[in-house]
């Protein structure tokens, strides 16, 4: 439609009210650099309304249009001031028993106070919204983003006042074009979930800051990239203190690379050494805790620092029965800590990208990551538009956690069947990881082809590591034809079993064979256990998974309504049989044959 006939239609018969929110979108080109800057929160007490219908999109609530052209009061269908409150950042489903089940847009609003310092830009991160979200600032529309689980970053600086009303609409809609698709095997919390903070910057700025070790074996060059937010020439100063490093970097055009000379301690789970690094650039200075490392594979080996190292991972979703995704300090903590007590130095974060800050604590306390994003299952693989938004949540991913020595593989899919179309798309996924970021490896949870007994998905010729999902005791009840996968199998590169397992009730006791009992969920385990230790390229392992989590599509009586494949239940305390037969492999510290 025209904007001159969009002119003359009631908002009650417009049907392509989205097209024009569809502008002014938060990519990873407009992420900043954000370490060691100041910050102001804006979490806590907010308005909100349900809006089903997206009435606010429709009416313009933003513009807070209240008079007709005469002057005269017009009804409007909001009241901002009088409208609930809720804490954000949180899961709505987890706020109000009415809310528990709910789908849809909600729109949130609060005031604030800015006052100006100087020529100073000030953007707005939000660290996580699903799946859409829109913002509004003083009858402006500011920009949108797509993807649940990455930050998005908005410029607010030519709209603030000294008195403020934001809006921030959130729209949690399962639809089929999206990444992930309508239909995944866990619960879509809605909300804005991850903290939102007010980030001042000076006029230049820098934008992206990424330091590691160049990964030529030597384990002592460290590069640093140093991109500005303009075109500019400058001079910029690298700070290690502990490493006696002062290292100038021209940046040309808002460009620049220095590779130099050192000898850092190297990060590794056992000693998670960290250095304070500080960069300088004109009237910026960012800063940064960084661990220095090099992860690479060689033939079917994985080399941490050079040496082969074996996984010992566990699976893990965002959830907690009070929190939803919006998990807290202390939850993520925990699930640090349990998986240490399970014995492991891997966690796969599946099956999205988890909170910055998890990272950032795998960091200080030793645990390898895998980092995933949600193109999972029966994805649009045909649609260009999916691809964009699978695409742009890779590198958003990429960008927020490059830094982060324990994060050692990328991950661009989970479970999807091995046609064409998805071939095409995600091996532009995995190219794309690995033109983004040398030091990494690149992986996806691939399926078992069961007509030829193998792995044998094509998608492996793209992957550094293959990644495998078998549940073979479950769901392929045969378990005899396990060896015999591995036997017709013959990779040329290490394999991560990224998942296997089975359900099991806290504390439902039967026999090996009854399902859904601790001793049939313990028995898949010890099955599984006695195969992969004997596999030479099997180089890691993450079962399926730490703890229950809540799931729509489970709806058996041992089940209801979750996934109860955890080794924990789902408030974390109940330790099931599975977790001790899995802790007493670990802790053998199991190092297979190489091979």
């Amino acid at each position: 439609m025209k904007a001159e006939e969009k002119e003359n239609v009631s908002d009650i018969h417009l049907e392509d009210y989205l097209e024009e929110y569809e502008a002014l979108q938060s990519t990873a080109e407009d992420m900043i650099f954000d370490g060691g800057r100041r910050k102001e929160s804006l979490n806590g007490a907010w308005h909100y309304a349900v809006d089903w219908y997206d009435t606010c999109l429709r009416q313009h609530w933003y513009e807070e249009n209240r008079y007709d052209d005469a002057g005269f009061t017009l009804p409007v269908d909001y009241s901002f001031e009088e409208w609930p409150v809720m804490n954000l950042p949180c899961c709505w489903n987890t706020q109000r028993e009415l809310f528990a089940l709910y789908e849809g847009s909600m729109v949130f609003t609060r005031t604030f106070r800015y006052e100006v310092e100087g020529r100073e830009r000030v953007f707005l991160k939000i660290g996580a919204a699903n799946y859409v979200c829109r913002v509004f600032l003083n009858r402006q529309y500011i920009g949108m983003h797509r993807g649940g689980s990455t930050p998005a970053y908005f410029e607010l600086t030519e709209y603030l006042q000294r008195e403020n009303r934001i809006l921030i609409q959130a729209d949690s809609t399962r639809r089929p074009q999206q990444v992930p698709t309508e239909n995944t095997d866990w619960f879509n919390y809605g909300g804005v979930y991850r903290d939102l903070e007010l980030i001042r910057v000076p006029a230049i700025f820098i934008k992206r800051f990424q330091i590691a070790l160049v990964p030529d074996g030597t384990f002592g060059r460290i590069r640093a990239r140093v991109r500005l937010s303009e075109p500019v020439d400058e001079k910029a100063e690298l700070l290690i203190p502990e490493l006696s490093v002062c290292e100038r970097i021209s940046v040309v055009n808002g460009e620049g690379e220095a590779v130099f000379e050192a000898r850092p301690v190297l990060w590794e789970p056992e000693r998670p050494k960290l250095y304070h690094v500080t960069l300088l650039c004109g009237e910026d200075r960012v800063s940064d805790q960084v661990g220095f490392r090099e992860i690479r594979t060689k033939g079917r080996e994985i080399l941490l620092n050079g040496r082969p190292i074996f996984l010992r991972g566990v699976s893990c979703h965002e959830e907690s029965v009070a929190h939803g995704k919006a998990l807290t300090g202390e939850e993520r903590g925990e699930t640090v800590r349990l998986a240490k007590e399970l014995g492991c130095n891997f966690i796969r974060l599946a099956h999205y990208p988890h909170d910055e800050d998890m990272a950032r604590l795998a960091d200080r306390e030793g645990i390898l990551l895998w980092e995933e994003i949600p193109v999972y299952w029966a994805i649009r693989f045909s649609r260009e538009e999916t691809y964009e938004d699978a695409q742009n949540q890779l590198q958003e991913l990429i960008c927020r956690d490059w830094n982060r020595a324990s994060v050692i593989i990328w991950s661009v899919g989970n479970e999807n069947a091995d046609t064409d179309e998805r071939l095409s798309f995600m091996k532009r996924l995995a190219d794309c990881a690995h033109r983004a970021d040398e030091t990494r490896m690149v992986s996806a949870a691939c399926l078992v082809s069961f007509e030829k007994l193998a792995i044998a998905d094509r998608l492996a010729e793209s992957l550094d590591i293959i990644g495998l999902n078998e549940y073979f005791g479950w769901y392929a009840p045969d378990f005899s034809q396990l060896p015999k996968l591995f036997a017709n199998s013959s990779p040329e590169k290490p394999v991560i079993i990224t998942e296997f397992g089975a359900d099991a009730l806290p504390g439902h006791h039967g026999t090996v064979q009854d399902k859904g009992t601790e001793e049939c969920q313990a028995y898949v385990f010890e099955r599984q256990i006695q195969v992969l230790r004997g596999i030479g390229y099997v180089k890691g392992m993450t079962p399926w998974i730490l703890y229950d989590f809540r799931c729509p599509r489970r709806t058996a009586a041992i089940q209801g309504y979750y996934n109860r494949k955890g080794l924990l239940s789902p408030d974390k305390q109940y330790r099931k049989k599975a977790f001790w037969v899995l802790q007493a492999f670990y802790r053998e510290d199991p190092v297979p044959p190489a091979g």
